[in-house]
């Protein structure tokens, strides 16, 4: 290959890397922007949370859809279309005058970043081979790594210096970006072969995959078993005792069941289906992503307790808790530098295993040092260390998980991977969520308890705290019939965060466990000295 097309794969790297920036970093924004929207716009609390959820709701639901259609019309037509509906979207929202408008852009929104993650992920499968395919996962998942920890810095900028809007409107400069690097370095590939798409099999899993993220993202919130809390959809109210996240799960069991026989029957008929279980067959593909999916289970979910942390116990600005959150990205960055090293004398999965060990020790070292009066001196360097970890294991696992699918069904296996890690993602939100709340709530009323606080007054600021997610302690304070239960909810909700920070750790010591079952011998395609051949992809034995 000559130095021409070489840098040319690199640049095309650049600009696949921005398109995943712009979809991370949108999704962590939007968490800092919220209060501003709520005042501008006078959302109700209904409205807030479907401005947060229904952009994950679809784009957990569609990512299977879009991976394998992207095989079938271009990976790169679909990662461009993906990016135009994405700006589309924000141009819509940073001009939205109400909170239905603004829901409506944010599910446009999720159709376009479902179609961009998996679709970035077959380029890169197909584009690089031997060692220059590590280092390239390892840039793409350390992008992921990083702008998790710089969207809320930025989206505090912009929100404090400018408007909520441009947290919306500085996607459309990036999108054309994306679009000129797109068109000028990377290459379109399709799969050989045309299966035809099925649209049946496509809607199934649409449902199946939506009804399972709102039932693990919404548990806590409506009840597991009965409604704890009015589920509102526009002017209707669900009218039922039982929660509507049961109602949720038997829908995903039910569609998911006529999806499972559905594409089985198909397959063996020689019809198009949506993917085909055979890829489950080889064994790098299916350890690996249950692998993922069990590490995405603690990976991220300490991002959703640090940041109320740092606010509403220590005090912190938004744009202050961005700075704090950098220590992440730049552990992140790190990891990318020098993985190209590290890919000489370690194969990808041992890679994988000594990311995760140092996620392990960065998260479970910021849950030792959590308390009310802690510093960010003390946190920014667990945070480090907890970033190398993730972009170090978030790419190689993503590279071990595809080795050995053929090239053909890149968009393919891609959606399947990224619909594991939302899966387990959702998963642990709703648990570390769970963990969260429900011990800052006991640990809430028992420190009322023994300060002497009546029963009525404690059930109020325990519900107060906990429903406001912490929001509610900064101002127990400033009022003098409150100021004495501050410093107690200030502890509750430390020792709540550091138990989840323990949790998240115990999910990550399962996903280490998880990839003892991978291999280290480089296969296939991606063995190294096979960039230097020419020729078609070969395609291993499904066993």
């Amino acid at each position: 290959m000559s130095d021409g097309n070489s840098r040319r794969r690199w640049y095309g790297l650049v600009a696949i890397s921005i398109a995943v920036a712009l979809i991370i970093v949108d999704s962590t924004i939007v968490n800092v922007a919220v209060p501003n929207i709520v005042n501008d716009l006078g959302l109700t609390s209904s409205q807030v949370q479907w401005v947060q959820e229904s952009y994950t709701l679809v784009f957990a639901a569609t990512l299977l859809i879009w991976g394998a259609l992207a095989d079938r019309i271009g990976r790169r037509r679909m990662l461009l279309i993906g990016v135009v509906v994405f700006v589309v979207a924000s141009g819509l929202a940073a001009v939205a005058n109400s909170g239905e408008a603004l829901i409506g852009a944010r599910i446009i929104q999720g159709f376009g970043g479902a179609m961009i993650l998996p679709t970035t992920l077959s380029l890169i499968n197909v584009g690089f081979t031997g060692r220059d395919r590590g280092i390239a996962f390892a840039v793409w998942g350390s992008t992921i790594g990083g702008m998790v920890a710089l969207g809320p810095l930025l989206g505090g900028w912009l929100t404090t210096s400018f408007s909520w809007r441009w947290a919306f409107g500085i996607n459309l400069p990036i999108g054309l970006i994306i679009v000129a690097g797109v068109l000028l370095f990377v290459d379109e590939s399709r799969a050989d072969e045309d299966r035809g798409i099925d649209v049946v099999g496509a809607l199934l899993s649409a449902v199946t995959f939506a009804s399972l993220a709102f039932g693990l993202i919404e548990g806590r919130t409506y009840g597991w078993w009965s409604s704890t809390k009015p589920f509102e959809l526009g002017s209707w109210t669900w009218p039922f005792a039982i929660s509507p996240v049961p109602v949720a799960f038997a829908i995903t069991l039910i569609a998911g069941s006529i999806f499972v026989v559905r594409t089985l029957r198909r397959t063996a008929a020689g019809l198009p289906t949506l993917f085909r279980f055979d890829l489950f067959g080889i064994n790098s593909f299916r350890n690996g992503n249950i692998a993922a999916l069990i590490v995405s289970l603690g990976e991220f979910g300490i991002v959703l307790s640090l940041p109320l942390w740092l606010q509403n116990v220590l005090g912190y600005t938004a744009f202050q808790t961005g700075l704090v959150l950098l220590g992440l990205a730049i552990g992140s960055f790190t990891a990318s530098g020098i993985s190209a090293a590290l890919s000489r004398h370690l194969q990808p999965a041992a890679m994988v295993r000594a990311g995760i060990v140092a996620e392990i020790v960065g998260i479970a070292a910021l849950g030792l040092v959590i308390s009310p009066t802690s510093s960010w001196l003390a946190v920014v360097p667990c945070l480090f260390v907890y970033g190398f970890g993730v972009g170090l294991a978030t790419a190689q696992l993503t590279g071990v998980v595809l080795v050995d699918v053929p090239v053909q069904r890149s968009g393919e296996g891609s959606g399947l991977q990224s619909t594991a890690r939302q899966i387990g993602s959702a998963l642990g939100i709703a648990i570390l969520g769970t963990v969260l709340f429900t011990t800052a709530a006991v640990s809430l009323e028992n420190g009322l308890e023994d300060l002497g606080v009546p029963p009525a007054a404690r059930t109020g600021i325990v519900n107060a705290v906990v429903d406001s997610a912490g929001g509610a302690i900064p101002g127990l304070s400033g009022d003098p019939r409150t100021a004495a239960a501050a410093p107690v909810a200030q502890q509750a909700f430390s020792d709540a965060t550091r138990n989840a920070a323990f949790t998240a750790a115990g999910f990550l010591v399962l996903g280490l466990l998880a990839t003892l079952s991978l291999g280290d011998r480089p296969r296939g395609r991606h063995a190294p000295g096979y960039a230097a051949q020419e020729g078609p992809a070969d395609t291993p034995a499904l066993t």
